[in-house]
């Protein structure tokens, strides 16, 4: 794939930019930062228009720990598209990192409104409720997770938890064990569970 699109490098700007911008994806899902910038900055130099192109910068910035900086770049990508639900997602993330938790909020409600059963943003509008200490909120959502992904263990022994920070040992007993069907490793709902039989 690296070759391929190599070979797309010497042509028109627009060519060049959409070329550049998967190479920087691919060097950056390999995890070699210096060849997902460069990239980037082609891609971004060839086409300052390019969302996907943008997205990569912010990512590579991000990467690298700036995430003030990562932040404009998402926020320029979503300015020239403002349907791109990568830059949404991912800056919504720098949000969280910058804990400016409500704009993080703000940005996955806005992806809710459009990817209405993606998990990854219905598990994120989850975690920042409980990272607001409103866990009935966290239940709401983690239940609406679950409607989409009924066999994730890790959520269901999150909503067992929250249950039983509540104090509702049923639900919360539920939970873990539905969890534990799933997954029957999990060392931490073994524990509940023997402790709930125990009691």
């Amino acid at each position: 794939a690296l070759e391929i699109l190599k070979m797309f490098e010497k042509r028109d700007s627009r060519v060049k930019s959409a070329a550049a911008t998967n190479l920087s994806f691919l060097y950056y899902l390999e995890n070699e930062l210096a060849q997902a910038t460069n990239y980037a900055d082609l891609a971004v130099n060839s086409d300052r228009y390019n969302p996907a192109a943008l997205t990569n910068k912010g990512n590579t910035v991000f990467a690298n720990g700036d995430y003030e900086k990562a932040a404009e770049f998402y926020k320029e990508a979503l300015r020239n598209d403002s349907s791109c639900t990568e830059a949404l997602y991912n800056l919504g993330l720098t949000y969280k990192k910058l804990n400016r938790i409500d704009e993080a909020l703000d940005c996955f409600l806005k992806l809710h409104a459009i990817l209405r059963n993606s998990a990854q943003v219905l598990h994120q509008i989850a975690n920042i409720y409980e990272v607001m200490e409103d866990p009935n909120q966290a239940i709401e959502w983690l239940l609406q997770l679950i409607s989409v992904v009924p066999t994730d263990p890790h959520v269901l022994s999150k909503l067992g938890k929250l249950y039983d920070r509540e104090g509702d040992k049923s639900q919360a007993f539920h939970y873990y064990y539905e969890s534990y069907r799933y997954f029957p490793s999990n060392i931490e709902v073994i524990e509940w569970l023997g402790a709930y039989y125990i009691d």
